[in-house]
């Protein structure tokens, strides 16, 4: 720096203070011009998590990876599951293979373990087998069927719901469901887990979890007081790990319900009339797993009679975002959206 007679100075305390004032300023407005230059980028930019929590935010798959491996992990080490890491491996392994092959046959642009993960940690926690080669099948069957059984490029079952249903119907009793009978302390600290994550990522699809245990309770509980009997028995009916697997993370799946949310309302009623008319009328076990697979047979007649806007993982707060109504005027053409299966 020079002062007004043209000789140099050493820069004092102040000026170092105004240079840093002057940099720190240009930085933020540069930061500011890229915020906004990826506000407005089209869709399929690449958005940077501004922190780990957004990630969570923005996919609600990977709440529930953290939640049910969290359970897993706890339920092998300290609740007897009945789980051998073995047992694990294996479902996790044909699982995230199947999703590999399949995304290399129907070449997709890039690999996505994360529906995959959560397919293969909720056959963990549900699928007991006589033998280590069944649960490989299951696995496998479980993540082909959302590639294979679709319907205007939307699979049509849930992938754990048909992989459990059809290997039960196979096998004839080689393969079950575990009742999850877990204890009071880790059903409620499940349960607290399951809504934290509704209401943390405020999923689009929380209306049909909620709208099902309504239907569903009220029916249990209705049949309970017309027979007399104490509301203990209900209760202890419903504290099942089973049952809030299904609610949080089976009919809630975004992929295989109804596209509108009375669509979804009215999908959730008629699942759980057939799981209590199953359960209850033809005394038969598993009835929300069976009514489930189905019922979903229903949900393209209720996407065509009540239509709506297509889930999005990459918007998981659905039909009322405006990121979702701007999407709405992308088009692909139909052969190619029929195409793509949905992960």
């Amino acid at each position: 720096m020079r002062n007004f007679r043209g000789r140099s100075k050493k820069p004092d305390f102040s000026d170092v203070c105004s240079i840093t004032s002057r940099v720190m300023q240009a930085g933020n407005q540069q930061i500011q011009m890229s915020q906004t230059h990826l506000d407005s980028a089209p869709m399929g930019a690449a958005n940077v998590p501004k922190s780990f929590l957004s990630v969570f935010s923005r996919d609600p798959r990977y709440y529930q990876i953290a939640a049910l491996s969290v359970l897993l992990v706890y339920g092998m080490g300290w609740l007897d599951f009945e789980v051998h890491a073995w047992q694990a491996l294996v479902t996790l392994g044909c699982a995230l293979a199947t999703q590999w092959l399949c995304t290399q046959v129907w070449r997709l642009p890039a690999f996505d373990p994360k529906s995959a993960l959560i397919s293969g940690l909720s056959l963990c926690l549900l699928l007991r087998a006589n033998s280590i080669e069944l649960v490989a099948i299951t696995a496998i069957v479980t993540i082909a069927s959302k590639f294979l059984l679709r319907w205007r490029g939307k699979h049509i079952f849930n992938p754990t719901n048909f992989g459990i249903v059809a290997m039960m119907l196979v096998t004839r009793g080689q393969v079950w469901v575990s009742p999850g009978q877990w204890g009071n302390m880790v059903f409620f600290a499940f349960l607290m887990a399951c809504i934290g994550g509704m209401v943390v990522n405020r999923a689009a699809r929380s209306d049909v979890t909620i709208a099902w245990l309504g239907f569903y309770l009220a029916l249990v509980f209705g049949r309970s007081l017309w027979l007399g009997e104490p509301m203990t028995i209900p209760i202890h009916r419903l504290q099942s790990g089973a049952l809030l697997l299904f609610a949080f993370f089976m009919i809630s799946d975004p992929r295989t319900t109804p596209n509108s949310r009375v669509g979804r309302i009215l999908f959730a009623a008629i699942v759980a009339y057939g799981a209590w008319y199953v359960q209850f009328r033809l005394f038969r076990t598993n009835g929300v797993l069976w009514s489930l697979a189905l019922c979903s047979l229903t949900v393209p007649v209720l996407d065509w009679l009540l239509p709506g806007n297509r889930y999005s993982w990459r918007h998981p707060r659905g039909e009322s975002g405006e990121s979702m109504r701007a999407a709405s005027t992308l088009t692909l053409p139909a052969q190619t959206a029929s195409a793509l299966p949905l992960t």
